[in-house]
């Protein structure tokens, strides 16, 4: 979903569609050093967007946390080392959220980072995503000077958009929710049952908004991105300034679909974190800022699971 957006944005911002390299999965296997070095000794980019990880919603990250934390891990280390090793000094790695204390303080500074304990449902996946900053963080202080290395992160809220995953277990909450209520309203179910009690408070950012963040960040100069951030605390936020409760959420969700039945919350299941606001000041003050409201972005992502699930 991200690397789709970037690569949209960029042909956008007119870079042509020949100088952007680009693998699926079934193409490249991130977690497989030897053909990760193989890609970057055959392509020797200029500059690379990290935006592949293992990603999911709580239930994935539940069932799943041995296989969440190995493969960022390896994704990571692989792209990273085999960039530098091939000469890439321009580098964005993309982060999450989930970095965060479990109860940081809201909005949730860059400062906050590996401050207290984490959340416990996605612990794994947000330890591996701390590797990456520290990562580049890392690469940044040996080879900055000698050899030009310049990897910056940025962290996402909660994203969804165009080319989302709608699995019916193991996606995020918007695309779970959008299958949910489409299916409920094709069935005339008088229900949908909702993970958790609905009162956790959640960002969400339209993918095109973190793309265009994404280009924003590669884009800045090197003095300017010094100045706004530390060489052991380099990330940046990039959210919306605004959250909804799960809730509201869900309500929205039914509208842009419109199932017209009642939702029920089922207490049982986890919650996760109680709130995970980003403080994105320092990205605004850089000359960013989101343009796409969560009503518009619901009505562009029902619109792309119809296409890709009714045709």
């Amino acid at each position: 979903m991200v690397g789709s957006a970037i690569v949209r944005r960029l042909l956008a911002d007119g870079l042509p569609a020949e100088r952007i390299v680009c693998r699926t999965h079934a193409e490249l296997d991130l977690t497989d050093q030897a053909c990760v070095r193989a890609f970057f000794d055959a392509e020797k980019p200029a500059q690379v967007y990290l935006a592949a990880a293992k990603v999911g919603g709580i239930h994935a990250n539940n069932v799943y946390p041995a296989e969440f934390i190995y493969e960022n891990l390896m994704i990571e280390a692989n792209v990273v080392d085999a960039a530098f090793r091939s000469g890439v000094r321009k580098m964005l790695f993309l982060g999450s959220s989930c970095i965060y204390p479990r109860l940081a303080p809201q909005p949730m500074s860059e400062d906050a980072l590996l401050s207290g304990p984490l959340e416990p449902t996605n612990e794994p996946y947000a330890i591996a995503k701390i590797a990456g900053i520290k990562l580049c963080e890392s690469y940044n202080r040996q080879y900055g000077k000698s050899h030009g290395v310049d990897y910056r992160s940025v962290m996402p809220t909660n994203l969804y958009g165009l080319g989302d995953n709608y699995h019916p277990e193991n996606s995020h909450v918007i695309p779970a929710l959008i299958r949910r209520f489409h299916e409920a309203k094709l069935a005339g179910a008088p229900f949908v049952s909702i993970w958790g009690s609905g009162t956790p408070k959640r960002e969400f950012l339209y993918v095109d908004d973190m793309a265009a963040a994404c280009v924003h960040v590669m884009g800045l100069d090197r003095d300017v991105y010094a100045k706004h951030t530390q060489p052991m605390l380099s990330h940046i936020n990039v959210g919306c300034g605004a959250d909804v409760t799960i809730r509201e959420l869900a309500e929205a969700v039914a509208h842009a679909v419109d199932y017209r039945g009642r939702l029920e919350f089922d207490t049982q299941k986890p919650d996760g974190a109680p709130r995970k606001l980003m403080n994105s000041e320092r990205l605004n003050t850089l000359g960013w800022q989101a343009k796409i409201g969560l009503e518009e972005g619901l009505a562009s992502a029902y619109a792309d699971f119809l296409r890709r699930n009714t045709a």
